[in-house]
């Protein structure tokens, strides 16, 4: 069933996606605000509190409510894991952007992916070369896809294959420690709130901790679709260039598949208005690494390599799910 939950919800999306500034975004900094508010005290241990009430407790009660419409109805139960999943899992949470600047760049008004980019990661992208411009859209989207379609899928597909098969559990809980790390780092460096350094360092650690596998089982389906020896080598080679090593693993692994050269400086400052920075997702300083990773320097074709590159990963899990799904089915 959860192949089938999956195929739908991604279909789904595609055709009638959330928009921007949704209703679920909103919700989210809701509750993660008031448990902040509520449960947290400034002592190291409150920030176990608040970690386990804002990310675990939501997990765990979706977790209860499948399991109980399951018992009752399976059909009941495969359109609430397509609706968790709709809401949690989608390209097109992110993917506008990345066309409006790709067409942006294939009309030749590189003012208008500039302004698009700010947009997007709110970082100063007005001076940005062309090949700084379109290595930036690249890692972006690489690692935007992970956070929106591949971690969720793989903690879905992975919770829902445990004994209690609670898939939609794994999905809100992934969501929900990638919202709260940047959530709490966002408050913290942007807006200039006093926040509990050990909620702040937990959030980002545990999260971290969550990613670990999702980020290199991302990074395995890029080598295996794409050129995997260089990807590979990348993967051992360049991965420790960035600041964080899942999004190290993803990028170097990722620009090895496709040929393209990542990494480099760090990212433009951000802009004063910074009130979209945390609402689009992602930390400003993800992508800052050391050095660079072989290859040709990002080109306007590259981006349409990075999209067939995602695109064939995620074909390669779902082909991998659906033959489980079938030997499950006749064993």
């Amino acid at each position: 069933m959860s192949f089938f939950a999956v195929l739908l919800a991604l279909v789904i999306e595609q055709f009638k996606p959330l928009p921007r500034d949704n209703w679920v975004h909103h919700l989210l900094v809701s509750w993660v605000g008031w448990t902040g508010r509520n449960f947290d005290a400034g002592r190291a241990h409150h920030a176990w509190v608040v970690w386990g009430v804002s990310v675990l407790a939501p997990g765990v009660l979706l977790g209860a409510v499948y399991l109980t419409i399951a018992h009752w109805s399976l059909l009941l139960a495969l359109l609430f894991d397509v609706g968790v999943l709709y809401l949690t899992l989608g390209f097109r949470q992110f993917s506008h952007y990345f066309t409006d600047i790709r067409d942006a760049l294939d009309r030749g008004d590189e003012a208008e992916a500039r302004r698009l980019l700010a947009e997007w990661r709110h970082l100063d992208a007005s001076e940005l070369p062309r090949t700084e411009l379109l290595r930036h859209v690249i890692e972006h989207a690489l690692l935007a896809a992970h956070r929106h379609v591949f971690g969720v899928f793989f903690c879905y597909i992975v919770v829902a294959a445990l004994p209690f098969e609670m898939g939609p559990a794994g999905a809100v809980a992934y969501r929900m420690a990638e919202f709260a790390s940047r959530y709490w780092a966002f408050k913290s460096r942007s807006l200039g709130v006093a926040v509990n350094e050990n909620l702040k360092d937990l959030s980002q650690r545990a999260f971290s901790l969550i990613d670990h596998v999702p980020a290199r089982l991302t990074a395995f389906g890029f080598a295996v679709v794409g050129n995997f020896e260089e990807a590979v080598a990348g993967w051992r080679r360049d991965a420790e260039l960035w600041k964080h090593a899942n999004e190290g693993i993803i990028l170097a692994a990722a620009a090895g598949a496709v040929g393209v050269q990542l990494g480099g400086g760090a990212a433009p400052g951000v802009t004063p208005d910074r009130s979209k920075t945390f609402a689009q997702g992602g930390d400003a300083e993800a992508a800052e690494a050391a050095g660079s990773t072989p290859g040709l320097p990002p080109q306007l074709g590259h981006l349409g390599s990075v999209v067939g590159l995602v695109w064939r990963s995620v074909v390669l899990w779902m082909l991998l799910v659906a033959l489980l799904t079938l030997a499950n089915l006749v064993g």
